[in-house]
Order: C-alpha cells, then sequence, then structure tokens
C-alpha cells in the first residue's frame, strides 16, 4: 500500500462543501467553525487530492469508511461517512457511496475542494478594523474583497494574515492552532461583523452558540424588485444546485435534499426597482440570504453567481440602463452587509451586541438610488 498526499486532480463541474480534516475541531459531537461558512466565489470548481490509497493485493473486501478510518489518523467513521456522501471519496476515479467495498488494487482517493495547504499562516501588516477587543475575543468589521482564511489563490493578504500581524506579541495566541482563532466566516465580497475567538475555551463557548442558534446576526441587502409585504419569512432547505455546483439552491422543506434554512427579512426602504432589507438569519447555511432571495424572485443587486448582475426590474430606456451601468460599477459585488452581530461573552456571561455601518460602496449605492426615485419613478 502506497500514501501520497498534497497531489492535485480536476473534477470537472464538483464544488463541494466539507470541512477540511486538517483545520476542523470538534465540540460536543459537532464542528466547532459555524455552518454559515462562505467558500470564496473565485476559488477553481476543482476537487484537490488529500491522500491516495492503493489497496493492497492481499486485502478482503471491507467498507470503503472502515477501510479509511484503519489507514488515516486524525479523523472518526462518522466523518468520513460524511465524506463519502458529499462525494469526496472516490475509488478508481469514481466517486463511490460508503457502503463500497474495496478491492485488490483499488485506487482510493480522499478529494477536498481546495488544495491541500500545508504552509503556516504568516504575519502580515494589513490594517484591520476592530470594532471590539479583550483577552478573549475580537470583533472585526470586514470590508468587501478581502478573503478571510487562505485559499486556492489567495494564500497571502487575508484576514487570519492580518490577525496573525496584529496578535504577534501575543505569545499565547498561535494563528496555525485550529483550537483557535476563526468561529464563523463570511464571503469575500460581504462585508461586516465577525468574532475571532483569542483562546481553546471562547471558541468552544462561541463555536456552540452559533450551533445552538442562539446568536444574533442581522444583515442589510439591497435585492431587485419590490416586495408586497413588509415582513416576510423564507423556509427552504439549502443544498449544492445540481444545475451549477458554484451556486446553491433552494429545496422543499423536510426534503431529502439540502438543510434545512429559515431566514426572516424586513424591508427597510423602497425604491421602485431595488428594495433594501434587513434579513435575520434562523439558521446559517452557506449563501443562505442569496439563496433564498434568488428563490424568492428578488436576487441581490449585483449578485454575478446569483443573477443579480442584470437589469430585471425598471425600464428599456437607455438612460435607466445607464444609471444601472454605473450602480454597478460603485459597487461591483453583490450588496450584502453583515451588520448586527450578537452573542454571550464567553467569559463574563454578559450579552455582547455590535452593529457596524454600512460599507462605503454600498452607503454610495443607496444614496445614488434615492436620488433617483424623486426623479425618476
Amino acid at each position: 500500500m502506497t500514501l501520497k498526499s498534497n497531489y492535485k486532480e480536476n473534477v470537472a463541474d464538483a464544488r463541494l462543501l466539507m470541512a477540511e480534516w486538517d483545520d476542523c475541531q470538534e465540540t460536543g459531537g459537532q464542528i466547532a467553525v459555524a455552518d454559515d461558512v462562505e467558500l470564496e466565489d473565485d476559488e477553481t470548481a476543482q476537487l484537490y487530492e488529500h491522500y491516495r490509497l492503493v489497496v493492497d493485493k492481499k486485502q478482503k473486501m471491507l467498507r470503503v469508511d472502515k477501510f479509511l478510518l484503519d489507514h488515516l489518523s486524525n479523523t472518526s467513521r462518522n466523518r468520513l461517512q460524511k465524506a463519502a456522501d458529499a462525494g469526496f471519496i472516490m475509488a478508481n476515479g469514481r466517486p463511490v457511496k460508503r457502503s463500497y467495498k474495496v478491492k485488490p488494487d483499488d485506487i482510493i482517493q480522499v478529494m477536498l475542494d481546495r488544495p491541500h495547504y500545508e504552509n503556516k499562516i504568516t504575519p502580515e501588516d494589513i490594517p484591520l478594523n476592530i470594532v471590539y477587543e479583550d483577552d478573549d475575543l475580537m470583533v472585526i468589521n470586514k470590508p468587501a474583497g478581502m478573503v478571510v482564511h487562505p485559499g486556492f489563490g489567495n494564500w497571502n493578504g487575508t484576514m487570519l494574515n492580518a490577525i496573525a500581524w496584529h496578535l504577534k506579541d501575543m505569545p499565547q495566541y498561535d494563528i496555525n492552532d485550529p483550537e483557535i482563532g476563526l468561529v464563523h466566516r463570511i464571503d469575500k465580497d460581504t462585508s461586516g461583523l465577525l468574532v475571532v475567538a483569542k483562546t481553546a475555551e471562547a471558541k468552544t463557548h462561541l463555536g456552540l452558540q452559533f450551533f445552538n442558534k442562539t446568536t444574533k446576526r442581522e444583515y442589510n441587502a439591497l435585492v431587485w424588485g419590490n416586495f408586497t409585504e413588509d415582513v416576510g419569512r423564507i423556509e427552504g432547505n439549502i443544498g449544492r444546485d445540481p444545475k451549477d455546483r458554484m451556486r446553491m439552491a433552494v429545496f422543499p422543506p423536510g426534503s431529502e435534499a439540502g438543510k434545512h434554512a429559515v431566514t426572516h427579512y424586513y424591508v427597510l426602504e423602497r425604491f421602485g426597482y431595488t428594495t433594501l432589507v434587513k434579513c435575520v438569519l434562523e439558521t446559517g447555511r452557506t449563501h443562505q440570504i442569496r439563496a433564498h432571495m434568488r428563490h424568492l424572485g428578488h436576487p441581490l443587486f449585483c449578485d454575478e453567481r446569483y443573477g443579480g448582475d442584470q437589469v430585471l426590474k425598471g425600464t428599456n430606456s437607455t438612460k435607466y440602463r445607464q444609471f444601472i451601468d454605473n450602480c454597478f460599477k460603485i459597487c461591483p459585488r453583490q450588496v450584502l452587509h453583515a451588520k448586527t452581530l450578537g452573542f454571550v461573552h464567553p467569559k463574563t456571561g454578559k450579552e455582547m451586541l455590535f452593529s457596524s455601518e454600512l460599507a462605503d460602496d454600498m452607503a454610495l449605492l443607496l444614496e445614488k438610488w434615492r436620488n433617483y426615485i424623486p426623479a425618476n419613478i
């Protein structure tokens, strides 16, 4: 049997979400990093080989999850079964179910959606907008365009590189220790608040709050179209879109496809052809707001991945199209901001609630819509 790692292979149209063994810790049987992890949209749609095992000629037929459990360290059978369900375990180049029986000379691969990253996160002198900080945690207002965690095509210049620099004189903080650091993430092109744990105890405590849905998370989003009601609730499972694996889709509640997801929305301001809404997450799924709003017929403004970068509402006049083009240039990203974040402090037990101002590009865009309405609608 041979074992190789850090070998890369393309798999067309595949980009599945699963936590890496190397940087995930479990808390009470649950992954501590919150489920609202957003993989960056500019990552290539590939799977990368992290482990390869060639089955010995004398190997008896054995379930693939049991076989891998016998040969890999720092994992569990439950985690391996989830990997198989997600399409991450392959036999002879094809995804297999957890019940697949390995045979002599089979080539078994464990794939993930990002390269095997063996380098350490290095400190970089990058400014951070720190809203709050104490010995246990820090709350950061992330700008749009900043990648949270090093990954494919973004090994440097990330928020973690900046945090490593900011805390370089704190001897007990190791940015490469998976038991501390990020508790949740937001997408590269989403701005707003994130909490970072500076101790293992803080990460465990905060991670459980995210898992138990006791945190408070509110987002502001500009979406296409007008709403008939001022308040609404969207319930629908979220999972990978079978027609576009880079995108999430909404499936009927209670179905086997996707994970249960609920978003509450409140109209804040109407612009005729677009609407500013507040979204409150009852659950936290990948691209939850973006997928739910598209499903409702209101894609986020300028959201290329979900079709919001086209003129979806309004007139066919040249003047209006030029106005929209200018809007896209002012805020060339999905118009989404993580505005409010609330949680219980892991040490003091005090309720902590933070709110952030909208990013400059989003504020300018909203002002442009306010000035457009009176004269043109």
